[in-house]
């Protein structure tokens, strides 16, 4: 859009801003996932699979392969932001996704083959969490939209 003034309105919509935020979040989790020191037993990183022992902050097994995602996830929030459409699809398809997340985590055993990537209980309450504020989120942003016009 351009103003009178002729310069270009860069105002962007609520749900444009939460994707934003959102995948700035999961950048920022995706570099720290490659941090000593933030990321404990740092040396027991491994590429994926239930036998990294790394956890960041602590609490959320992590692997190589989980900070990957994390960052292409970030990526892609960023990308999605720019856009109406897609930073609402973002944000539900991706809530969806980390709901989905969430089950798997939830009914597969913490030590078998099955849990690539790894998860742990904590990882599954952060997906219930993390699935559910998104779609929140995506929703929410699209009913502010709709009150402001």
């Amino acid at each position: 859009m351009t103003t009178s003034a002729g310069r270009t309105d860069v105002r962007r919509r609520p749900v444009q801003v939460f994707a934003l935020v959102v995948g700035v979040v999961f950048l920022v989790v995706g570099v720290l996932g490659f941090i000593p020191g933030i990321t404990t037993d740092f040396d027991q990183l491994r590429f994926a699979g239930p036998g990294s022992q790394a956890r960041i902050f602590g609490l959320f097994e992590v692997s190589v392969l989980h900070n990957l995602v994390h960052l292409l996830f970030g990526a892609l929030g960023l990308l999605a932001a720019r856009r109406g459409g897609g930073a609402r699809g973002y944000l539900v398809v991706g809530g969806f996704a980390y709901l989905l997340l969430w089950v798997y985590g939830s009914v597969i055993h913490e030590d078998s083959g099955t849990n690539f990537i790894p998860l742990n209980p904590a990882d599954n309450l952060l997906h219930l969490f993390l699935g559910a504020g998104m779609v929140l989120l995506g929703v929410l942003g699209t009913v502010l939209e709709r009150k402001r016009a």
